[in-house]
């Protein structure tokens, strides 16, 4: 296929299901990487979701000064392109300061803007002048309303590939909560698609250890609702263990449940369509 046009791709029209990113935390190493990129592509051919492969290159935003935040960039990047040719499938990875935008955008098809980071306006251009697709999380701290400024700065670089993220809002200081409200919200004030991380909106951050906590049990229960408020698309990040990974193994979703779930999640989907037109 080819990766140029991902708002074909990732268009409903053609499918009339949601569309999936999906992959790890981070890029851990090769035989990792394509070991869940295959079942993905599979699991996802079955279904007929359109696939974007996620892993993150580096991890900028850790608690911990030991915390692992990569293999080396150049390494995890040729490894996401080795992704993105051997299964011929778009790859997306974040990006947190303005130069490696141009590096990143040499092995992906799509940027990705860290919550934390949705505000700074010199990254959002940065990303958006790559002419790659620009997925931009919503930051914690923000109301889905204002993410509308977020995307105007994309649009504003004559890039009109650009899709917001759903993942939650602070709920005190060590958990996240997720209003539902904000996904019919977004998809009206930024008139592009709306995707839900069901899996980093059920992290519990800023634990006393260090280490971020997650309600990965809850995973069906978010991904269920956002399909049923409308959401396009579906995040999550998934680890044959996640009890091993090396980056948010708290919230990620083991590998061998990701099929049953998509299954049940595209049957939702079906039926939230036949509504709709019923309607």
């Amino acid at each position: 296929m080819q990766h140029s046009d991902l708002q074909k791709y990732l268009s409903s029209s053609s499918t009339g299901n949601f569309f999936l990113l999906a992959g790890p935390c981070a890029i851990e190493g090769e035989e990792m990487a394509m070991e869940i990129a295959e079942h993905l592509v599979n699991v996802c051919a079955s279904l007929n979701i359109p696939l974007v492969f996620k892993g993150s290159y580096r991890k900028a935003n850790r608690s911990r000064l030991d915390s692992f935040t990569g293999i080396g960039d150049e390494k995890a990047l040729k490894i996401l392109g080795k992704v993105r040719k051997e299964f011929d499938v778009p790859v997306v990875t974040d990006i947190h300061e303005c130069h490696e935008a141009a590096m990143a955008a040499e092995y992906v098809d799509m940027l990705q803007i860290p919550a934390f980071l949705c505000r700074q306006t010199d990254l959002l251009v940065a990303a958006a002048r790559t002419g790659k697709y620009v997925n931009i999380k919503k930051g914690q701290f923000l109301s889905p309303e204002s993410m509308r400024h977020a995307v105007e700065k994309v649009r504003n670089m004559n890039n009109p590939q650009v899709a917001v993220t759903e993942r939650g809002t602070t709920f005190g200081y060590t958990d996240l909560l997720v209003d539902f409200r904000g996904i019919p919200v977004m998809k009206e004030l930024c008139s592009c698609p709306v995707i839900m991380d069901i899996t980093h909106s059920l992290q519990q951050p800023n634990q006393s250890s260090g280490v971020t906590g997650g309600l990965p049990s809850l995973i069906s229960t978010i991904g269920r609702a956002a399909i049923a408020v409308g959401a396009d698309g579906l995040f999550i990040e998934t680890h044959p263990t996640p009890a091993t990974a090396k980056s948010d193994g708290a919230n990620m979703l083991p590998l061998n449940q990701i099929e049953a779930l998509l299954k049940r999640l595209s049957i939702l989907r079906m039926a939230v369509n036949e509504m709709s037109v019923a309607l």
